[in-house]
């Protein structure tokens, strides 16, 4: 007997970082918005659909942007002010199922199969989920629901932005069929050439194809995209993914020397610092990471008994840690960053004010 479907809901919040500038700037709003530092190193953390009409698009240079956009609004990111807002997001899922899955700042799912609210349809889950986020953040978030995540993350951004689109059960194989083979995750622009070449552009194609000679083509990801194409997704979702490192790093709007590197190193890391709320779950390992002109990355680790103990140790660590790179004085860099890994602790725990854990300053 086979399980009854899962309910999946898949929470997008529409160009989160611009639309919370635009909320907060009213000047800014109805204008093409672009967050990022300006320069030439920089890049589009995020772009309002003002922006995006133009072609500019997240984690493109920031020099690309300026050119697509002559008359952008370069605002400069805030990322302790997304954070808070991705709270308070969190806190109205949290309202109808624990079972959330966050993605990143501004994107994540939610299994209502059973829900908090007593709400009968993931639909309505859905509608009241945006409602409230309209209502009490004013900003706008897109929804899909699905019976798993693959088809709700697709069907989230199907009526993008400030929408929502079921795929109800017995409908996914006439929505997946005739869609491109590049809707399905992990089929980027080389593999979906490969495709074509094989004569597979849609997910029908790879329907009508069997798994043994998928299994030549595209090996060990063959049954993959063989399930995927008859709408098949087992992952659960999982709450309260916990992070294997809490890192911060800078990109220098030009190329410095190593000795040039200290007081970045020294601000970075008191920001993990603060961020791992005082290391609370143990870390043992210091991790220093610099990337050179030329592109090359470097790490530098060090490895305790015992948690890190301070903030002070830390910085005094990492500082030590930039002392064994031993490129020469003629060597620049472009980045570096300061990482805690190694936890003693596997469990990310609410702080004792009620605030979320690390993982979850995320939506």
């Amino acid at each position: 007997m086979s399980e009854a479907p899962r309910k999946i809901v898949h929470i997008d919040m529409d160009a989160f970082y611009a639309s919370v500038e635009q909320r907060d700037d009213p000047g800014l709003r109805g204008r093409p918005v672009v967050v990022a530092w300006k320069g030439k190193r920089s890049v589009v953390c995020a772009a309002s659909y003002e922006a995006r009409k133009f072609g500019v698009r997240s984690a493109m240079p920031a020099v690309t942007a300026e050119r697509l956009c002559p008359e952008a609004v370069f605002v400069a990111p805030d990322f302790v002010r997304y954070n808070a807002v991705s709270l308070a997001v969190r806190g109205i899922l949290e309202r109808h199922t624990d079972l959330i899955e966050p993605l990143s700042l501004d994107e994540a799912y939610l299994d209502v199969t059973t829900n908090k609210t007593g709400l009968p349809t993931a639909t309505l889950v859905a509608k009241a989920i945006r409602r409230h986020i309209w209502e009490e953040l004013n900003l706008t978030a897109s929804a899909g629901v699905a019976p798993n995540k693959f088809l709700a993350k697709i069907a989230s951004d199907w009526r993008k932005p400030n929408g929502l689109f079921v795929i109800q059960p017995h409908e996914v194989q006439q929505f997946l069929l005739p869609l491109p083979v590049g809707r399905i995750p992990g089929v980027g622009r080389v593999t979906e050439a490969r495709m074509a070449q094989a004569g597979i552009k849609t997910v029908g194609d790879i329907h009508a194809t069997a798994l043994a000679a998928l299994e030549l083509k595209f090996g060990s990801y063959a049954l993959r995209l063989y399930e995927l194409a008859r709408g098949i997704d087992q992952s659960p979702v999982i709450a309260n993914r916990v992070r294997k490192q809490i890192s911060a790093e800078d990109t220098f709007p030009e190329d410095i020397p190593l000795d040039e590197c200290d007081v970045h190193i020294r601000r970075l890391a008191e920001k993990v610092w603060s961020a791992s709320k005082n290391n609370a779950r143990g870390a043992r390992t210091i991790v220093l990471k610099l990337k050179t002109k030329e592109f090359q990355s470097l790490t530098r680790s060090l490895t305790s008994n015992t948690p890190i103990p301070s903030c002070e140790a830390l910085v005094d660590t990492t500082v030590i840690l930039r002392e064994k790179v031993d490129m020469g004085p003629e060597q620049f860099y472009r980045l570096v960053g300061v990482g805690l890994s190694n936890f003693q602790l596997d469990r990310e725990e609410a702080t004792d004010d009620g605030s979320s854990p690390i993982s979850e300053l995320i939506l």
